[in-house]
C-alpha cells in the first residue's frame, strides 16, 4: 500500500479494547431485550429530542479537512440554515446564513468557497469569516445604524478529533468537556491530519435513530451486506465499551485472530475496525486506508438526511490510490451505506409505522443498540 506508516500510539482506551480483541472477549449481552416502538414515530418525543440532543448538546457537523482557512461552506441539513467559516488564522466558525439587513440567505451553493469576504447577494452588504459585519453601501440611507459591532448570529462551536462541532443554539453555553477524551482516540488515528476525499447527502425515510441503530450491532454485516462487505468480516466478532454518552467499537476482520503489534495502526486496521458511535447522531468507520464519517439529521418524525464523508491519507500517492479510493467509495455509499444499510432503515420504519408491533427484540449481538437507547431515554428522562 502506497500509504507513509503511521506511528501514532492508541490510547489507553483503544488499546485496552484491542487487547480484548485479541484475548477473544468479545461483546455479547447477557440477555435479549425488548424497545417500545413507539420512539420511532412519536412527534412529541421528536420534538423532545430535538431540543435536547440537537440544540443543546454538541453535534458534528464536518471533518475539519472540508474547509480550509479563509473557506466557507453553507450546512442546512440540521434544520438550521448555516455557513461553516474558518478565517485566515485557522478559526472556525458556525453562522447564521442570514443577511442582517433583510435577512437574505447569503451563501446558495453547497460547494466549498473563498470566504475572505461573505457579500449579500442582494445589496451588497459585506462581512468577514467571523460574521461581523464589514460594509454595507450606502450607509447614509441607514440613520443611526452604526455597522460596528454588528455581526451575523454566532453559533458555538470547537474542534475535536478532526471534526467540526457546534451546539444549535446561539444562546447556549459552550460546552464541549464531553468531546475531549474522544478526541484523544481520533486524534490517535490521525483524523485531524488526513484530506478529504468526497461527501455525499443522503434521504433517508427512517427516523434518525433508525439509521445510528445499524450502526451499533454487527449481527447485520454477513446478511445484510452479503453482496458488498460481507466477506470482509467475521460473523458477529466485536468488542466494546463506552466513552461517556459514545460507543466504542471493533469489528473483527476475517483475519481478526491474526497476531499483530498494537503499536502498529496500519497493521491494527487490516484485521479490525474501529467504529465510533458519536452520540447523538453520528459515526465514525475506520477502515484500512480511509475513514468514513457519517452524521445522521432528522428531518422531520419518520425522515433523516444523512450526510456520508471520505477522508483519506494526506501523504499517500494520489495517483496510485485515488482508484482504489473511488472504488471503495462507490461500493460504500452507492452499494453498502445507500442500498444496503440506509434501506433496511427505511424498511424498518415502515413495518413500525405499519403499527402492527409495539416493540421489536434485541439480540445479545445487538446490544449496542440498547446501550444507544438506554443513553437517549436517560437524557430526556424517561
Amino acid at each position: 500500500m502506497d500509504v507513509a506508516r503511521r506511528s501514532s500510539p492508541m490510547t489507553p482506551g483503544q488499546r485496552r479494547l484491542a487487547e480484548a480483541m485479541q484475548r477473544g472477549d468479545h461483546f455479547i449481552g447477557e440477555h435479549a431485550e425488548r424497545i417500545e416502538t413507539s420512539r420511532y414515530v412519536d412527534p412529541q418525543r421528536h420534538e423532545r429530542e430535538l431540543s435536547t440532543f440537537f440544540r443543546a448538546m454538541p453535534t458534528a457537523l464536518c471533518p475539519s479537512a472540508l474547509v480550509g482557512k479563509n473557506e466557507m461552506v453553507r450546512h442546512d441539513l440540521t434544520g438550521l440554515d448555516l455557513i461553516v467559516t474558518r478565517d485566515g488564522e485557522g478559526q472556525v466558525h458556525v453562522l447564521a446564513n442570514s443577511c442582517l439587513h433583510r435577512a437574505t440567505r447569503l451563501v446558495e451553493t453547497d460547494a466549498v468557497q473563498p470566504a475572505k469576504k461573505i457579500i449579500c447577494p442582494y445589496h451588497a452588504w459585506t462581512y468577514t469569516p467571523d460574521g461581523s459585519l464589514r460594509a454595507l453601501p450606502r450607509p447614509d440611507s441607514f440613520p443611526g445604524f452604526c455597522k460596528e459591532g454588528k455581526a451575523l448570529t454566532r453559533y458555538p462551536v470547537a474542534e475535536h478529533g478532526g471534526l467540526i462541532w457546534f451546539i444549535g443554539d446561539p444562546q447556549a453555553q459552550a460546552d464541549f468537556s464531553l468531546l475531549e477524551e474522544l478526541g484523544a482516540d481520533l486524534d490517535a488515528i490521525g483524523i485531524g491530519d488526513m484530506a478529504f476525499f468526497e461527501r455525499a447527502t443522503h434521504e433517508v425515510a427512517a427516523d434518525w435513530k433508525m439509521v445510528v441503530d445499524a450502526f451499533c450491532e454487527g449481527y447485520h454485516v454477513k446478511r445484510l451486506h452479503a453482496r458488498s462487505i460481507g466477506d470482509f468480516f467475521a460473523d458477529g466478532v466485536n468488542v466494546a465499551d463506552r466513552i461517556g454518552p459514545h460507543q466504542r467499537f471493533i469489528v473483527g476482520r476475517t483475519d481478526h485472530a491474526m497476531e499483530v503489534d498494537l503499536d502498529d495502526w496500519d497493521a491494527v486496521r487490516e484485521v479490525m475496525t474501529f467504529t465510533y458511535q458519536l452520540f447523538p447522531n453520528s459515526i465514525v468507520i475506520v477502515s484500512p486506508d480511509y475513514v468514513n464519517l457519517l452524521v445522521v439529521h432528522p428531518d422531520g418524525v419518520g425522515r433523516c438526511r444523512v450526510e456520508n464523508f471520505m477522508l483519506v491519507p494526506p501523504d499517500a500517492d494520489a495517483a496510485v490510490m485515488e482508484p482504489r479510493w473511488r472504488k471503495s467509495w462507490e461500493l460504500l455509499d452507492g452499494h453498502t451505506f445507500g442500498g444496503e444499510d440506509f434501506r433496511a432503515a427505511a424498511l424498518c420504519q415502515r413495518g413500525v409505522e405499519s403499527g402492527h408491533r409495539d416493540d421489536m427484540l434485541i439480540g445479545t449481538l445487538e446490544t449496542g443498540v440498547a446501550v444507544f437507547h438506554a443513553e437517549c431515554d436517560a437524557r430526556l428522562e424517561i
